[in-house]
């Protein structure tokens, strides 16, 4: 169309108004109609500008993410290793084609919430110099039929126009929460989100590695077991990388990367703080980092000390300190639950408590605290049933004490529950090797009861033969408020009941 029709057209239109009010003509049903559509036609299009779903989020986002590299990526070297071996086929295309390689169209990133994954997506871009197009899962669902699917459309294209015109030969579409679009299709019913889904295979299917700009998808989830089947073949999704929680030499190495900004005192010690700190997330190491640097603040500190620290992961894991006051009846009936399970620790793995508190974190009334740990992967029976055993001890203790629980054992009844289905899957009960899928829910309740009962009564029976340990170490705990670790193992040493 050449470029000055769109200025005649603006220059006719008053003009033929103008002529037709000079005839006669009644010009205000045109003028009002011909308001009704402009205004139709500048919400139609700023619309489409603003929520073509991803596409204008993405059309805002013109500069991209900040760079970010591998390296300043704490731990996963091993996703990071494969991710990045991934990747060549992308930059090596030329390579790849001598020994009739096809290139990968799609790589998954799976594992748990504060893992990484949405950060190695965005190192993936600035390693191969593409294009970066990101959206959420949740982008592309809406109640309207056909939208969804649009959506995907307009992302594929915007990846293709921006490496174009940044004349880049490759781009990177990042979708996170994928399973919110690629759920199991299930029969019946067509739903938008079936739509949606059969788009983006279709969209995939179409990505030819040898045209550029090349394409790569890369989604992140963390229910990887929903996903339908047809999105996790080879050709889609190539490559599934599992990006675990990170190790103790990886909670080291994320400790140091968010500290670099950070005024830390002579006396801090990260590899310990990564040794107490098992379990934790990239995500949750952060976090305790910066609520560290808050606790300096609130003290008007220079320096961040190895206490804050400490504070700063006691709250990460359990919250901030509360301030109800519990009565001495109930605050007793704490302290005796927390010392169950301390002893039951120290019973089954010596050395283990660091310390038992009184104060309200969360929603906890008290809480013990725990050494760290090895890392370790793999679980023995004798070991899970120890872990059941220390989680029975809180209401293993109010009743030796009160002839009943109360409602401070929920959680430890749901972590043994947990415990117990793990050890049902991995065929360490008596049911043997199973399907839980084929076995009844009255079996498994049956076994379930049959192992918990028989776990309550051992961990009464060790707690009764240690009853002298709960009275003095409730003295000092309804006290003080708090029991170390060193308090409490010389309990032990005085009823000659561990080894010094």
């Amino acid at each position: 169309m050449p470029k000055w029709s769109k200025e005649a057209v603006i220059g006719f239109i008053p003009v033929m108004f103008v002529f037709l009010a000079f005839i006669g003509v009644n010009i205000v049903p045109l003028l009002v109609a011909g308001m009704l559509i402009g205004a139709l036609f500048f919400i139609v299009k700023m619309k489409g500008g603003i929520a073509v779903g991803a596409g204008g989020e993405r059309k805002r986002k013109k500069n991209g993410p900040a760079k970010l590299t591998f390296e300043e990526i704490g731990g996963q070297d091993n996703a990071k290793q494969e991710l990045r071996e991934a990747l060549d086929f992308l930059i090596r295309h030329e390579e790849i084609k001598k020994f009739g390689i096809r290139p990968l169209k799609g790589i998954l990133l799976t594992g748990p919430p504060g893992t990484g994954k949405t950060l190695m997506a965005k190192a993936a871009a600035h390693y191969t110099n593409s294009v970066f197009v990101a959206a959420s899962g949740s982008e592309f669902v809406e109640m309207y039929v056909g939208v969804g699917a649009g959506r995907i459309r307009d992302l594929f294209k915007d990846a293709r126009t921006r490496a174009a015109k940044e004349n880049k030969q490759s781009a990177i579409i990042f979708i996170d929460e994928i399973d919110v679009i690629g759920g199991k299709r299930e029969g019946g019913q067509q739903r938008e989100y079936d739509q949606t889904l059969n788009q983006l295979l279709t969209e995939m299917d179409g990505i030819f590695t040898a045209d550029a700009p090349r394409i790569l998808v890369i989604a992140a989830t963390n229910r990887k077991e929903m996903l339908d089947s047809a999105l996790l073949r080879p050709g889609r999704f190539d490559r599934h990388i599992q990006v675990d929680l990170p190790d103790k030499k990886g909670r080291a190495h994320i400790l140091k990367l968010h500290a670099g900004n950070k005024p830390l005192g002579a006396d801090v010690d990260l590899d310990k703080i990564a040794e107490e700190a098992y379990g934790f997330s990239g995500a949750q190491l952060e976090s305790v980092m910066n609520e560290a640097a808050i606790y300096t603040m609130r003290a008007n500190e220079e320096y961040i000390l190895q206490r804050h620290l400490s504070m700063a992961i006691d709250k990460v894991m359990m919250g901030e300190r509360s301030d109800r006051e519990s009565n001495i009846e109930e605050k007793k009936r704490v302290a005796i639950h927390e010392l169950g399970h301390a002893i039951m620790a120290e019973l089954v793995r010596p050395g283990s408590v660091k310390q038992v508190a009184l104060s309200p974190r969360g929603k906890a009334l008290g809480y013990v605290r725990h050494n760290p740990q090895q890392e370790q992967y793999l679980y023995t029976k004798s070991f899970l049933e120890e872990q059941i055993m220390i989680a029975l001890g809180g209401a293993a203790a109010e009743e030796m004490y009160y002839g009943g629980r109360s409602t401070g054992s929920s959680n430890d009844f749901e972590q043994s529950l947990n415990i117990v289905e793990t050890m049902m899957k991995s065929g360490l009960t008596s049911l043997g090797i199973i399907n839980m899928n084929m076995v009844t829910t009255e079996e498994l309740m049956k076994e379930n009861n049959v192992i918990l009962e028989d776990l309550m009564n051992r961990t009464k029976f060790l707690l009764g033969q240690n009853r002298a340990i709960f009275d003095n170490s409730l003295d000092i705990l309804m006290r003080e408020e708090i029991l170390s670790g060193d308090q409490f193992r010389c309990q032990f040493r005085e009823n000659t009941l561990l080894p010094a």
